[in-house]
Formats: C-alpha cells, sequence, structure tokens
C-alpha cells in the first residue's frame, strides 16, 4: 500500500474514532453572538461550554467577530447590526450550514413558538414548558390545543419516546383539555399525566411545576416566559439567568428550522444547555416529527375540534334564575370562560347555582342534594 492510500486509511479510521468517542456524528450549531446584556464574553464562554461539555457539537458563532478572540472557534463574522445578523442566521440555516440556532430575538411569524425547558427543584426533574415565546394562534384556546401538540413533538425528538403532559390551570385550559381528550380518544397517541395534588386531573397548579409532575406542561405563551423566568433566576438576583436551557427550540405547521430561544440575561450555563438541546431535537428531526404529530391529530379531528372550539354566536335566551337556596356543595372543572353559560344550564334546569372562584380554581356551587344531577347536567352539555 502507498503512502498516499495509507494516509487514506488513517484519515478514515480517525474519523470512525472521533464519532465514536464523540457519541454520534458532530452536529453544528449557530448562535447569535450578540445582544447578550451580560457581555459578549459570557456568550462565547456559553458556546465554548458547550463544545468542551458536549464534543460531538461544533458551535459556529454569528455576529461582529471581536478583535481578540480564539483562532480555534468557527465565526461568521457580521456588521454590527441586528437585521444583517438575522440574515446571516437565516442564510447559515437556509445553506445547511447549521442544522439549527441558539439566538437572543428572532421574528417568529403567527402560528410558531417555542418549547421551553426547566428545571424543577422539588425533585430535580427536566420539565418542557410549552410555550414561551411567539404564539401558536390568534385564539387562546386553539394555541394552548396546538401547544400541547408542538410540546409532544419536541420532547420526543429529545428522545421521550412517550412523554406525559398536563395542563396549567388558566383561563381557557379546560377548554383546550377537553378538547385534547376528545382528540386522545379519537385515536390520538397522547399520555396524560396528572397532579400530585389530592385532587389529581391533568389541570396543574402551581405546587405540580414546582415537584416536575409531568413532562410536557401546557400554558400560553406569556404564562410559559414567566415560568422560564422565575426558574432560570430563583438563585440569583434575577439579572443573570444560570439555570434550565431557555426558552427551547421554535415549533409550528409547515415550520422547518430549528430557531432555540435564550434571553439577553441567560448565562453560559443556560447558553450551552440550549445549544445541545439544539442539537438533541436536530439530530431527532424536530421539524418533520412535528408534522407527523400534525398529521396524526389531524386524522383524529383535529380540524372538527378546531371548528368546535371557536366561539358561537349565542342566542340571547332570557332564562329566570330559580329561587335562592343555601349551597354548600361545589362542582369543579368548569372553565372560567365557560362559567356564566354554565351557570345559566343549571337554572335552566330550575336548579339554583352559583359561581366562585375556590382554591383549584372557578367552582360551581349547589346544594348538596343535588350536586350530582348538576354534575350530569354540566357533562352532558360538555362543561366538565
Amino acid at each position: 500500500m502507498d503512502e498516499s492510500k495509507r494516509k487514506l486509511v488513517a484519515d478514515a479510521l480517525k474519523r470512525i474514532v472521533d464519532t465514536a468517542r464523540q457519541g454520534g456524528p458532530t452536529v453544528r450549531v449557530g448562535l447569535m453572538a450578540w445582544g447578550n446584556e451580560l457581555g459578549e464574553a459570557e456568550i462565547i464562554a456559553g458556546g465554548m461550554l458547550a463544545q468542551r461539555e458536549f464534543p460531538h457539537i461544533r458551535v459556529v458563532f454569528i455576529g461582529p467577530k471581536p478583535a481578540i478572540v480564539d483562532d480555534s472557534l468557527e465565526w461568521l463574522d457580521t456588521p454590527d447590526c441586528e437585521a444583517d445578523i438575522i440574515n446571516t442566521l437565516q442564510q447559515a440555516m437556509d445553506e445547511k450550514l447549521v442544522a439549527g440556532i441558539v439566538a437572543m430575538h428572532y421574528p417568529f411569524p403567527i402560528g410558531v413558538a417555542t418549547v421551553g425547558r426547566i428545571m424543577t427543584p422539588g425533585h430535580g426533574k427536566p420539565m418542557f414548558v410549552a410555550s414561551c415565546t411567539g404564539s401558536t394562534a390568534a385564539s387562546r384556546t386553539e394555541a394552548l390545543l396546538r401547544n400541547a401538540i408542538y410540546g409532544i413533538a419536541v420532547a420526543r425528538a429529545s428522545g421521550i419516546e412517550y412523554p406525559e403532559l398536563a395542563f396549567l390551570n388558566l383561563d381557557g385550559a379546560g377548554v383546550a383539555l377537553r378538547s385534547f381528550k376528545r382528540l386522545r380518544d379519537n385515536g390520538y397517541r397522547v399520555s396524560l399525566g396528572g397532579s400530585r395534588r389530592k385532587e389529581g386531573g391533568s389541570l396543574l397548579r402551581g405546587n405540580d411545576i414546582v415537584s416536575g409532575a409531568v413532562d410536557v406542561l401546557v400554558c400560553d405563551t406569556l404564562t410559559g416566559n414567566a415560568l422560564l423566568k422565575v426558574f432560570s433566576t430563583y438563585t440569583t438576583d434575577g439579572k443573570y439567568e444560570s439555570m434550565g436551557w431557555g426558552y427551547g427550540p421554535s415549533v409550528g405547521e409547515g415550520w422547518k428550522r430549528i430557531v432555540s430561544i435564550v434571553s439577553r440575561a441567560s448565562g453560559a450555563p443556560v447558553i450551552a444547555n440550549a445549544i445541545s438541546l439544539t442539537a438533541r431535537v436536530a439530530k431527532g428531526r424536530l421539524p418533520e416529527l412535528a408534522a407527523a404529530e400534525l398529521s396524526a391529530a389531524y386524522a383524529a379531528g383535529f380540524e372538527q375540534v378546531l371548528e368546535d372550539m371557536k366561539p358561537k354566536t349565542a342566542v340571547v335566551e332570557e332564562i329566570p334564575m330559580p329561587d335562592v337556596v343555601p349551597v354548600d356543595a361545589e362542582i369543579t372543572g368548569v372553565d372560567v370562560l365557560d362559567m356564566e353559560n354554565a351557570l345559566h344550564t343549571l337554572w335552566k334546569e330550575n336548579i339554583y347555582a352559583e359561581t366562585a372562584m375556590g382554591c383549584t380554581g372557578p367552582v360551581i356551587r349547589v346544594q348538596m342534594k343535588l350536586r350530582d344531577e348538576a354534575a350530569r347536567f354540566l357533562s352532558r352539555a360538555g362543561f366538565i
């Protein structure tokens, strides 16, 4: 064997050994090296930490290149302008120079949101939060339903084959949960988790977030964003995000790019974790997996479920209130947006009822002797 062939064989063997040591092929992840309130040194430290902790990852820094920077770092130099940096980020993705990017900011269209990940302190368990930035739909309840599907997709792309999911007990969550159960009953594959509190159920309370009761927590974007900020900074002064994986990779119907978001206050540990999560879901083929999840949901009647969730033009009907009687029992599970309609449903059956807010959320109060009958009426009407 001549010298040139020996070199080719040696190089091939070295690549095989390096790949085995790294745990698989190298994944290139772009990192927006601009805009962090903690300074460019914190961004660089995060990128270097990711490469050191996860040898199969190669970070490509994108932004204005500092005058003094380690020559071993791969850098796409840009002007000191956010628009130019965003354009370079997009070009790097479109040209397949990187499998995904981590950015301090990205202009997502309506229909696309990110699924973040936090470390819950109760049991030291990671939990995805769907969603944290962007918006999957203009309608609140539709957004919650889509967030559930997209949260499952991200969890599965990260390696959790059968993630447990539940909704945070917010306005509209009860409606979204009932709609989600319709999809499940029609064949959509999902594992609904539950609260660790005595009442149980798939509408979670704040305690469940701390304990990490499920793999995927579904909520609206503003709530998810606030949760990420609290859980990433509760050990610091609030100005430095030190824990978690950031605000997560982007997902949406027809969306092909993997764009993960970190905050302008994210420290090096969070940046490194965000890079690692981005590489993981890229290897898990997140866009294709999300499309498959949506396809399964549509096969289970997703389009009709969304239609049924739209507000209907109500026919105004005067329903007289029954005679007032003492109420001593509560019916839970009615969404706050449905309270008045649920109340009138019972009045129409000549059952006196009142609305109230209990410690677990909205409740309908009735006489104890009529509680089971009232619950049957509300169930038949689709409120619980």
